[in-house]
């Protein structure tokens, strides 16, 4: 994994903690270097602190989110609202909050990959058997392969964007809450914020609607949180 900080005995200390867990880590000090080691090694996972030089955290999570959805934490000194759903908008899994314990650290990268393997066996265990695939008018999502097209196109989801959206879409006309979506999806032991959810929701909206303020497949339900629609009996599961 690659850890990004412009902090020496942050890197040094985290380091010593992730090597005992069996971790390889790779260091870097700013955030154009740490654009390098991820171009370099390709990272199972990136904890990149967003107050660095040369590049802030905002910067490289950009970057690397436009080219590939390798498991993000985002490490913050202020813990405020507004930089959690930045990083959210941008893609981040987690967040962990300065001043913290390298312990903490260690059970959230540990926590974001099982979640990771488990979308990972999930996709596995589908094989070729009904449902891997759903199709509706304008929209089919790939559970194998994991992609999706939207009217013929391909659309980029991030791994929470793609179970979020698959989670929905199995379960047409299901209503489900908030809270429900953010255990699913991101396990009780997130951030617990709900917020996680809308912001995903809509970056979902974005990508796959013709029109995100109209949606057709994802509905908002008032004062309880979302369904998916597919549309006049266009839902069509395939082998």
């Amino acid at each position: 994994m690659l850890l990004a900080d412009d902090e020496r005995n942050i890197l040094d200390v985290c380091e010593k903690y992730l090597s005992r867990e069996g971790f390889t880590v790779l260091t870097a000090e700013d955030g154009e270097d740490a654009i390098r080691q991820w171009e370099s090694h390709a990272p199972d996972l990136i904890v990149l602190d967003i107050m660095m030089p040369r590049k802030d955290g905002w910067q490289v999570c950009r970057e690397i989110r436009d080219r590939e959805d390798v498991p993000i934490i985002l490490l913050t000194a202020r813990g405020e609202e507004i930089d959690r759903l930045t990083g959210l908008t941008m893609g981040a899994d987690d967040f962990v909050t300065k001043p913290f314990s390298p312990r903490e650290l260690v059970l959230r990268i540990k926590n974001v990959l099982r979640r990771l393997r488990q979308a990972e066996r999930n996709a596995a265990s589908a094989g070729p058997k009904e449902g891997a695939r759903l199709r509706f008018e304008g929209l089919e999502i790939d559970l194998v392969a994991r992609k999706v097209k939207v009217y013929g196109n391909d659309a980029e989801l991030t791994l929470k964007e793609f179970e979020l959206l698959w989670l929905l879409a199995s379960h047409p006309g299901q209503v489900f809450s908030r809270n429900h979506l953010l255990n699913k999806v991101w396990d009780s032991d997130f951030f617990g914020d709900t917020t996680t959810v809308t912001v995903h929701i809509r970056r979902l909206r974005e990508k796959i609607e013709r029109n995100a303020s109209q949606p057709r497949f994802i509905k908002t339900v008032w004062g309880i949180g979302y369904k998916f629609e597919g549309g006049d009996g266009t839902n069509e599961r395939a082998n």
